[in-house]
């Protein structure tokens, strides 16, 4: 059988490109952070259109999924703890409390961003596959990154729409690593592309 190092190093020169963002992550933990005026502005600009909300799913202890992970399988993947289901409760009434009572809401079809999706009680939660987790499938990032773009190129955007996913997408997409619960907002630029507002922390 043919070793394939090729692979092998793309995989290993992606990995190091996530582990430098989340040090650089770490980092800015020691800045002052968002301004409650900046929070303000970003909320704004969700209500008024023209912008997504990624959301990194709730707390879900470990990393990554278990060998047998099976999609549709929720008793096979790694899924939320109590502390992250009322982590999503959570995030749901911050949204209500700056104006947002509904929303169009696409979930990644793993059972953590799903049940995320759900907690929030912001209206249905349809099921988005380029929003799924290539953790485990470095090869992947390129095609869903860009099946995310031309999703969100399709889209009206008249009204807040919040996308559930996973760090690995979320960093793919913005060059931000969130941490669980974390919303990065984004508007759509005329060009196609995503131009990131700022971050809004919520834990």
């Amino acid at each position: 059988m043919r070793f394939d190092f090729g692979w092998v190093l793309a995989c290993f020169r992606q990995r190091c490109r996530i582990l430098i963002v989340s040090i650089l992550a770490g980092l800015s933990c020691f800045s002052t952070g968002a301004t409650a005026s900046e929070n303000h502005a970003l909320w704004d600009a969700l209500r008024s259109g023209g912008t997504v909300a990624l959301l990194r799913h709730a707390l879900a202890p470990g990393t990554g999924d278990p060998a047998a992970f099976a999609l549709g399988d929720c008793s096979t993947q790694r899924n939320l703890s109590e502390a992250g289901r009322v982590q999503a409760r959570r995030i749901g009434a911050l949204f209500r409390a700056h104006g947002i009572d509904d929303a169009i809401v696409f979930s990644s079809q793993w059972c953590r961003c799903l049940e995320t999706a759900q907690l929030l009680n912001l209206g249905r939660v349809r099921e988005l596959p380029a929003l799924n987790s290539f953790f485990s499938l470095y090869e992947r990032q390129e095609a869903q990154i860009m099946a995310i773009k031309a999703w969100v190129c399709r889209q009206k955007l008249n009204a807040p729409v919040i996308l559930v996913t996973h760090q690995v997408n979320i960093t793919g997409l913005t060059d931000v690593f969130p941490g669980s619960g974390e919303l990065v907002i984004v508007r759509r630029s005329e060009d196609g592309g995503l131009t990131t507002l700022g971050t809004i922390e919520t834990d």
